[in-house]
């Protein structure tokens, strides 16, 4: 299965700019060009092209950042099972701390919320919350 840039963008369900975004940091391989010559042919991207991108997309969608990918990617060729679990249970971390958080900022707007229907006189509370 061949793609051309703009077919692998769409297969992978992403713009041409992040195809060639995630080639300027390596993330992907830029193929050369069919037909050789100066400012002729089309670059040809294959299906391990476009699995590497749906892996990218996938990875990112768990909270890897672009440089964590980076690594899993790498770790990929090694094998190291250790360092990809690590690198999960960072992540897992760093997803738990943020649910807390969120976790924290419902349940104080939720308050406020309660407040705020508890009376129709003064400023809502949940505009002054904001009030610098």
């Amino acid at each position: 299965m061949q793609f051309t840039i703009g077919k692998l963008a769409q297969a992978g369900d992403v713009g041409v700019e992040t195809v060639r975004y995630y080639q300027r940091r390596g993330l992907l391989d830029t193929p050369a060009r069919s037909g050789g010559g100066w400012g002729g042919g089309v670059r040809r991207y294959g299906g391990d092209d476009l699995r590497r991108l749906k892996f990218i997309r996938a990875a990112q969608a768990s909270g890897f950042t672009l440089d964590e990918i980076s690594e899993l990617l790498a770790l990929e060729a090694s094998d190291d099972r250790a360092r990809v679990r690590s690198l999960a249970r960072q992540r897992i971390d760093a997803l738990d701390a943020k649910i807390a958080q969120m976790t924290e900022t419902r349940a104080a707007l939720a308050r406020l919320a309660d407040q705020c229907a508890a009376s129709e006189k003064g400023p809502c509370p949940i505009l002054a919350a904001f009030e610098p």
